[in-house]
Parts: C-alpha cells; structure tokens; sequence
C-alpha cells in the first residue's frame, strides 16, 4: 500500500523538454515510474526518448496540453518543472485537465500567484503536492518529483516533510527499516498538500505503522498538526522541527520559515507536538533512533 502515488499512476512532466524536466524525467524513469509523456506547447508533436528501469529505450510523446496528454496516454498524475514565471499557467491548465495529482518542483513561485491558484483548486479534482519541493516517493514502485530512489526501499514508515534535504536525510537515517511514501510538502507559505492531509492518508493506510512529520520555523501548520495528531491520529509518530537556533525576524531558507513576534519558534512547536503525545528528536539522527525505538516495540 501507499498514499496518492503508486506502481500503476501514470505520469507526465509539465517541461519534460528543459534541462530539469529531461534530468529528472530520466531518474523517474530509472526509479520505475510509469512516465507516458511530457507537456511543451511549442515542441507538441515531437518525442523524447529515454531509458526505462530495465535499460530499454522509451520514446515518450510530447503533448501540447495536459488535457490532450491525459486524453491520449490516461495520466492521473504530472510533475511540472516549470519556471517560476508561467508555474501558475501551468498549474491552472492541470486543474482543468482534472490531473488527480500535481506535483509542482519549482522554487521561487511568487506567494500570490500561489495563493491564486491554491484557491482556484478548491472543490475541484486535482490535488497539488508543493510547489517547491522534492515531491513524492512510493519506493519500489514509483517516484513523482527530485528524490533520490536510491536512498530506501519500501517499508512500514511514512514520511512528511517541509523540508526536501531532511526529507532525504530520514530516509537514509531509516532505511534499514524502509517506507511507504514520503512525501516533501514543500516550505513555501502557501502549499497545497498539507501535514494534516499527508497525516490523515497515513493513519488510513494499513501498511503505514508508524510515520515520521518534520516541520520548521515559521507559520502554525506544525501546532495544526499537533491538534490533529491528538485528535485523529492512533499510530505513533515521531516528529523534528528545523530551526531551533534561527534568529527572530530573518527568513530562514524556505520563504515560510520567519519567527516574528515570538511566533512560530521550534521551541512552541516542539511543545505542541509533545503535548499531543509526539516523541520530537533534537537533531534528525535523534528523530530516527525514536522512531527505531517505536518501531521495536510494535
């Protein structure tokens, strides 16, 4: 089992034809994602060509738009490496293509034109993973977005996480124990799959036994998750915050990640997780070992 991402989702990249979308197209492919095509309006008509899992050629289509990409090859889910400049045209064609997933890498999308289309979305079909974030993994079986395939195998932990870089540290830091999915939010002020989606999926998920949420300085999404955790959530689940030395007032690598007024400190989110019953390591080694620990028991 998994969440929003598995063997059988057939994927498309929203830029397969630019120089981030053809690199990680060819890593996509390499982890054993079901890629079927790309989207480049002024290079529709033409293909790519790429090698699968298995060493084999692929010629991939390029479409004009989503609608006709999901029209001729049946994709339910598409990665866009776009520029930051024309992401919200992008990702607003995907939503009327009703694309199920959207998984969006690029960093630097302006917050309004993130607030316009994080709106236009709601009540409609496409669920959005990000944007700036490494996306999604199911491993074993398929890899929507930038993480590394290598770094785990599949087993009973779920992942989610603001950050991409420690989102791949817990999975090295875990991988004798393996995951489900992991999935990196992203750290923007505005995303669109949240830590409480990503929670409600796991605790769904029979698979799932235990699941791992990273957060960082900055906004409330962590003390949300908290309240959620004590209220809906029976599995045990570990948590990090990022930032705990970061000073007041200054952003902090992700747009999202700003203290101001006290607010949104690692200190009050680790507290707010501890009081819904969370285990919160100091440093992600510390995380993990927790995690071991749980895990041991079960």
């Amino acid at each position: 089992m998994s969440i929003f991402l598995n063997k059988d989702s057939k994927v498309i990249v929203q830029g397969i034809t630019g120089g981030e979308g053809t690199k990680h197209t060819a890593l996509m492919l390499k982890a054993g994602t079901n890629v079927v095509g790309g989207v480049n309006a002024r290079k529709a008509g033409t293909t790519v060509e790429h090698t699968d899992a298995d060493g084999n050629t692929v010629e991939l289509p390029v479409f004009g738009t989503v609608a006709e990409a999901i029209e001729k090859t049946g994709a339910d889910v598409s990665v866009a490496f776009v520029p930051p400049a024309f992401t919200k045209d992008a990702v607003i064609e995907a939503i009327d293509a009703e694309i199920g997933l959207l998984v969006i890498i690029t960093e630097g999308v302006p917050v309004q034109d993130s607030a316009e289309f994080w709106a236009y979305a709601q009540g409609k079909k496409t669920r959005i993973i990000g944007p700036n974030c490494p996306g999604i993994i199911t491993p074993g079986e398929a890899l929507a977005g930038i993480t590394p395939a290598t770094i785990s195998g599949s087993g009973p932990i779920g992942l989610v996480s603001k950050s991409g870089t420690l989102t791949y540290q817990m999975m090295f830091e875990l991988r004798d124990y393996g995951f489900t999915t992991a999935i990196g939010i992203g750290g923007d002020p505005i995303i669109g799959t949240t830590h409480i989606d990503a929670l409600e999926a796991f605790e769904a998920d029979p698979d799932t036994k235990a699941i791992v949420m990273i957060g960082e300085i900055g906004g409330d999404a962590e003390e949300k998750a908290a309240a959620y955790i004590q209220a809906h959530v029976t599995k045990p689940v570990v948590g990090y915050v990022a930032g705990f030395t970061a000073p007041e007032g200054k952003t902090m690598g992700h747009a999202g990640a700003i203290v101001a007024d006290g607010a949104g400190t690692a200190q009050g989110k680790k507290e707010a997780l501890e009081a819904a019953g969370v285990k919160v390591g100091k440093t992600p080694s510390e995380t993990a070992e927790l995690m071991r620990e749980i895990l041991k028991g079960l």
